[in-house]
């Protein structure tokens, strides 16, 4: 004889084992695609406060403060612009992406202790961003297009369901391979782990801090540790406000050497 009790636990198992089946049939790429729109395209723009931590492996700290600015084109490409407040020897630099859809995107930094605006060519986009150990490419992001996917596995991360994706470059980079745990709720990675060309671990990102901003998850804290020297730099995200009503005129290389003040304090 089935009890009720019995016919709502088969009906609960049927419903899981089906969102189960339903979870593995996502293909990997769907998954990063998911992953990246939640991470950096969230909203028409964005405007938010960055203070950033550099500390080597004896515990020595260097800040650095800055705004940056992001607007999504109604074409499909994206901007961003990126202010350097703090500290004194860095102030006033500043860093701007334009992103296309289905090349690579353009980036340009001005210093202006030397009053230069310099482009950054696109192998550079791996290169550390301002002494970071963040990329260039980790600030606005990469295409799914630039590697190849292969969902391993799926697993909790500190609580939360998590699908594992193995991604390879299909051009040679500073890293062979990276591994990414994608929120299968949130879309937001959890975690990531970047592997040389001998398989050694050299850098680990981590999302230390999630929240729900104008109804988009936002990274709040993360933190990007190379493995190899024990230098980690650690990120904080202070007010981040969605469709604040950026201007495509801001991202020109005349506001790279006269920031907008509208939008920077």
């Amino acid at each position: 004889m089935i009890t009720r009790a019995s016919h709502l636990v088969f009906i609960f198992i049927t419903v899981v084992v089906a969102a189960a089946q339903l979870s593995a049939d996502l293909p990997a790429e769907e998954i990063i695609q998911r992953s990246l729109n939640t991470n950096y395209y969230g909203g028409k723009d964005q405007r938010v406060h960055i203070s950033m931590k550099l500390i080597n492996s004896q515990g020595n700290i260097r800040d650095r403060e800055m705004t940056m600015l992001r607007l999504n084109q109604s074409d499909g490409e994206q901007r961003y612009y990126i202010y350097f407040q703090a500290p004194a020897d860095v102030k006033g630099t500043t860093f701007m992406v334009w992103k296309h859809v289905g090349k690579e995107a353009d980036r340009w930094i001005y210093i202006p202790a030397i009053k230069l605006t310099r482009r950054i060519a696109a192998d550079d986009k791996r290169s550390s961003f301002v002494g970071s150990d963040f990329a260039y490419e980790d600030v606005s992001g990469r295409q799914v297009a630039d590697e190849t996917h292969r969902l391993m596995r799926r697993e909790e991360v500190n609580g939360r369901p998590a699908y594992v994706i193995e991604s390879r470059p299909k051009v040679s980079l500073d890293y062979a391979r990276r591994l990414s745990w994608i929120d299968g709720e949130r879309w937001i990675p959890l975690k990531e782990e970047y592997y040389d060309s001998r398989d050694q671990l050299i850098r680990v990102f981590t999302a230390d801090k999630a929240e729900q901003v104008s109804g988009h998850w936002t990274i709040m804290a993360r933190t990007m540790k190379n493995m190899q020297t024990g230098h980690r730099t650690e990120v904080i995200f202070d007010e981040p406000a969605y469709d604040v009503g950026l201007t495509s005129d801001i991202f020109s290389e005349r506001y790279l050497r006269d920031a907008p003040r509208k939008w920077i304090h």
